[in-house]
């Protein structure tokens, strides 16, 4: 549905809603898109609200969805043999909405050691925890054991559990009195700089 909203008016209640920390007036929005009219601009927050770019709070407010921070993307990268290089605009994307998908059980924490290397969590990577998920066999979650946090591999064989890390030089855990599951991992991020 995006594709049928003119990039650049998407790209300007972006950037409204980021300088002043609040979505504009249909007066606004209206002087910001370059319309005549209410009604006009009444149709264009209407395929916003479609595309599921804005939506309307209990009030009637309206309240952004995905034009908090849209990235457009421009394609695929071959991360195997070169291939010729196209840049295409093939749509935008929210980063809060791809990666969090319950928003009030979701928090970040931050990864100290390497006992999840091989799994490519890093030291100073953050990772994205729900804690609202079921934590199933093979999930990486955080978990409380025996009084200490940590992140590992959840590996149930019946009734016993098993943390285990993705780093040879570290040992699986097996709980000795306590084991509560605070979250699931469901996304890491890195930062190059």
């Amino acid at each position: 549905m995006i594709e049928k909203i003119s990039k650049c008016r998407v790209e300007a209640l972006s950037g409204f809603y980021h300088e002043k920390a609040r979505m504009p007036s249909f007066s606004e929005m209206a002087a910001l898109w370059g319309l005549r009219s209410k009604n006009a601009v009444s149709k264009v927050v209407g395929k916003l609200e479609a595309a599921g770019l804005i939506a309307r709070d209990d009030k009637g407010r309206l309240i952004p969805r995905g034009i908090k921070f849209p990235m457009r993307i421009l394609g695929v990268v071959e991360a195997g043999f070169p291939s010729p290089a196209e840049e295409e605009l093939a749509d935008t994307i929210s980063l809060d909405e791809m990666l969090i998908k319950n928003r009030s059980s979701t928090f970040l924490l931050k990864v100290s050691g390497d006992s999840m290397s091989d799994a490519g969590i890093l030291p100073g990577d953050m990772v994205i925890v729900d804690r609202g998920e079921t934590a199933k066999n093979g999930d990486i979650v955080i978990a409380e054991v025996d009084g200490q946090w940590t992140m590992k591999y959840l590996r149930k064989r019946g009734d016993k559990v098993l943390l285990v890390p993705a780093n040879p030089n570290y040992k699986a855990i097996r709980p000795e009195n306590e084991l509560l599951i605070a979250g699931v991992v469901t996304s890491v991020i890195r930062q190059y700089r």
